[in-house]
């Protein structure tokens, strides 16, 4: 069994449209887990750190949701740019992209 760096899940779940919990595919999850897969093969990092599509981790209506292993660190990642500063900041530089954090609505205040 491989021993992996790290484990990145990307919320890709999908509810019916109108739902208030939110969907973190039709806020373009998707194309974030592309991105994070792409970047880890481009820089040679497969093996040591996985990208992997995840069921509903129950964070939609913060999402696109996003959780790193083994620090167990959230994230919330509008964009694919944030998915690539997150790769190099934390999953090479192992520093947290404090910006991206995800906070409740309460936190954020």
């Amino acid at each position: 069994m491989p021993h992996l760096e790290r484990h990145v899940f990307i919320c890709t779940n999908r509810r019916e449209p109108g739902n208030p919990k939110g969907c973190c595919a039709e806020k373009g999850s998707e194309k974030i887990r592309e991105a994070f897969k792409k970047e880890l093969a481009e820089r040679g990092l497969k093996g040591r750190i996985r990208a992997n599509a995840a069921g509903c981790l129950d964070q939609c209506a913060l999402g696109p949701a996003v959780v790193v292993y083994p620090e167990q660190i959230w994230y919330t990642v509008p964009t694919v740019a944030d998915a690539h500063e997150i790769i190099e900041s934390h999953l090479i530089g192992g520093r947290p992209v404090e910006r991206l954090l995800m906070r409740s609505p309460a936190e954020k205040k």
